[in-house]
């Protein structure tokens, strides 16, 4: 997975405009796989708001659950999936398998030849959830980002909108 970027970082700390910023070296038309769902008026706003900063260069895919379809099908043309850690969460509260879903990812991953940039949000940093949800999907998020870490040709952490290159080349 050479070809495959994984930017983490936290909320408002600059990793998908960090992403897009990567995915804009490559030549357009690009693919942005959304996995974001729009339950309440906050979340609209927090939508729109990623919307906007895409131009016609950009094709949306809106891909709640089936993210390596998505990646399949773009071929080899640049992808940008945001976000890994809520499509997790919509994993997990439709209480499907996780480690199927991310096998199927990984298998997508590895099919890859175009370059690949995927976001998450690096949520170990903090306290503990006080639900036992909250703690699973802490604990799910960090192995998921683990294992697609392993195998990454980049892994870049984003804090305060600076890149820190944790995995590959620098930048």
């Amino acid at each position: 997975m050479s070809g495959v970027t994984l930017v983490l970082g936290g909320v408002r700390s600059g990793k998908s405009r960090f992403a897009e910023g990567e995915i804009a070296r490559c030549t357009a038309p690009w693919v942005y796989v959304a996995t974001g769902q729009a339950f309440d008026q906050e979340m609209r706003e927090r939508i729109t708001e990623h919307q906007s900063r895409r131009d016609s260069r950009w094709h949306t895919v809106e891909a709640p659950f089936d993210v390596a379809q998505a990646l399949d099908e773009a071929g080899e043309k640049p992808v940008l999936l945001d976000c890994l850690t809520l499509w997790l969460t919509n994993i997990l509260l439709e209480n499907r398998c996780v480690d199927e879903f991310v096998s199927l990812l990984l298998a997508a991953l590895r099919r890859r030849v175009g370059p690949t940039v995927l976001v998450g949000n690096e949520v170990g940093l903090g306290v503990v959830p006080e639900s036992a949800l909250g703690r699973r999907f802490r604990d799910e998020a960090g192995v998921l980002h683990q294992r697609i870490a392993a195998e990454a040709g980049r892994v870049v952490f984003v804090a305060a909108g600076l890149p820190l290159v944790l995995k590959g080349k620098a930048l």
